[in-house]
């Protein structure tokens, strides 16, 4: 049986929940008993990307959840059979009132950790989609009925991103070749807790103050982030990029790449990380611990920058313990494929409709 799916997502700005939507509507593209088409904001970069891919989209003008003009897009985008597919919370207010107006099934995403503050469409959905046991974990805790939630974990093209050409950041920030070099990707907000990675590189500059820190990233703590390097004195050794397109092309030749956050759904710019064979630090938090606990990666407590510095710190004294978790973490990023996790979210689709 054919399915057609309406995948409903908002926001303008590329992140990781974006690219997701992206690469499973570009993984479905390929199979021939799915139609599809995406209902998400005029302009947005993940408009210009589905097009590019030759996905269908719909893009009316989003100014807010409830915004009328993108609920009779989207509306209009279904037929009697459609499967509607919510990848965020905004985008669920919208999908919800369509299947409410439709009688159609809802399908929705849940992609972070924290804890929901409403339940209204999650409890109403048919099917959620945990993007980790984390975010599984956090939606039974409010009350979400754990027979409604599959986990299917979110995945990268790890041949595509592992052929990626590397590029060498160290020019560009004016630093000689072979500089130790620790990098981050993730936007400038509250639960990436860039300012403990901060703290951590003062506490390593006492031992290592040939040691640099990139930040690539925009977000709204920008500022903030900004005064703590200053008032730290790291200006010389702590860089923030700012937004940077495509920025794992500076991961691989880096010599460690960190996550710092103190919530995660799972964190794909660690798979990411991971494919291009560098090797990686994160917190113990959320999906991070789901993909580094079996020796994939060096976990460290959140909020703890001098735990932080150590591990880094021990990493970069030790060549063969940095090469030995970059294996590990390539043969372990290989469970985490896109085409896997199509695989996944098709089946719940194909649960709905046989039903």
């Amino acid at each position: 049986m054919s399915i057609r799916v309406v995948h409903v997502a908002s926001g303008r700005e590329w992140r990781g929940g974006q690219r997701q939507v992206w690469l499973l509507a570009r993984a479905l593209a390929r199979r021939p008993d799915v139609t599809q088409v995406v209902v998400t904001g005029r302009g947005s970069e993940l408009a210009r990307r589905l097009e590019v891919a030759g996905v269908p989209t719909v893009t009316p003008p989003w100014s807010s959840a409830l915004d009328l003009r993108a609920l009779l897009a989207t509306l209009r985008a279904t037929n009697r059979r459609s499967i509607l597919h919510a990848h965020d919370s905004h985008a669920l207010t919208l999908a919800g009132l369509a299947s409410f107006v439709t009688g159609h099934a809802l399908v929705a995403s849940r992609r972070v950790d924290v804890p929901l503050r409403r339940t209204g469409f999650w409890r109403r959905a048919d099917r959620i989609i945990a993007v980790s046991a984390a975010v599984q974990a956090a939606l039974t805790a409010r009350g979400v009925p754990a027979s409604n939630i599959t986990v299917v974990h979110d995945g990268i093209p790890v041949e595509e991103v592992s052929a990626m050409p590397p590029e060498d950041l160290r020019p560009t920030l004016g630093l000689p070749p072979g500089t130790p070099l620790v990098i981050t990707t993730g936007a400038l907000v509250g639960v990436k807790d860039h300012m403990t990675l901060v703290r951590a590189a003062e506490v390593a500059a006492g031992r290592r103050p040939d040691l640099h820190w990139a930040i690539a990233g925009e977000g709204h703590l920008r500022a903030s982030l900004d005064r703590l390097i200053t008032e730290l004195g790291l200006r010389d050794r702590v860089h923030l990029l700012g937004d940077v397109p495509d920025a794992a092309r500076f991961v691989a030749l880096a010599d460690l790449f960190v996550m710092s956050s103190i919530r995660e759904g799972l964190g794909t710019a660690i798979l990411d990380a991971m494919a291009l064979g560098t090797p990686v630090v994160g917190t113990r938090t959320g999906g991070i611990t789901e993909l580094l606990e079996d020796g994939a990666g060096r976990l460290v407590p959140p909020r703890d920058p001098a735990a932080l510095a150590a591990a880094v710190l021990d990493l970069l004294d030790d060549p063969a313990s940095r090469t030995a978790l970059a294996a590990r973490g390539r043969e372990a990023v290989r469970r985490y494929g896109d085409e896997r996790m199509a695989e996944g979210v098709l089946r719940v689709y194909r649960s709905l409709t046989s039903a």
